[in-house]
């Protein structure tokens, strides 16, 4: 069934008001999370000069923000929740835009790269393939999204207070060449672990748009 603007908007309101609310607690639970991983698959396919510009996309209170300015890049972080936005300003030092994902403003060619870590499976699917237009027209020709998503079977709705859309390889891969992209490898999280116990998707993909 589709989703009516009313719907989506209270999915939107709903989502940033769990994380508002929780932003401290948040912080401390997710600050010594090692996402290093994450970060090396999408600077090592980057092929200009550093230093990059890189959207960290879902920046929540900073701490990946930290890591991509301590490595000497211009980083730009981008989160919908108040609280985040002004944590994530403070601990970094960086730049860092209040926007929902269902209502994005970003400039056009902007960036080298994009890290979603942990953050578009929020998108609800029948709003996906705009958000992933939107991030590729962000980004310059031949730029590099990196994506990291809780996997499932294709299930959304509501969960532990947030709403989620719980992809497998497949179904992700489907909408991310459709908006345009290029596979350029995945694995699963954490590393050295089962596959029962990895229960993150990522990937790292490049926009063909302009190259």
């Amino acid at each position: 069934m589709k989703l009516t603007p009313q719907e989506l908007s209270d999915i939107a309101a709903r989502t940033l008001a769990h994380y508002d609310q929780r932003a401290q607690a948040f912080s401390a639970g997710t600050l010594d999370h090692d996402v290093s991983q994450n970060i090396a698959a999408l600077l090592q396919f980057i092929e200009v000069p550093a230093p990059f510009t890189i959207l960290d996309f879902g920046c929540g209170p900073g701490r990946d923000l930290k890591q991509f300015a301590a490595l000497g890049h211009r980083a730009i972080g981008l989160d919908g929740a108040p609280h985040f936005v002004t944590m994530a300003r403070a601990y970094s030092g960086c730049e860092v835009w209040q926007q929902s994902f269902l209502a994005l403003d970003l400039p056009d060619a902007y960036f080298d790269g994009v890290f979603a870590n942990a953050s578009l499976f929020h998108v609800p699917q029948q709003e996906l393939p705009r958000v992933l237009r939107q991030l590729q027209a962000t980004l310059k020709p031949g730029g590099v999204l990196f994506s990291s998503n809780p996997r499932g079977h294709n299930e959304e709705g509501w969960h532990q207070g947030r709403y989620g859309a719980f992809h497998d390889l497949d179904s992700w891969r489907s909408y991310m060449t459709a908006a345009g992209f290029v596979e350029l490898q995945h694995y699963y999280r954490p590393p050295g672990l089962p596959r029962a116990q990895q229960p993150w998707l990522a990937s790292v993909w490049r926009s063909t748009h302009g190259a």
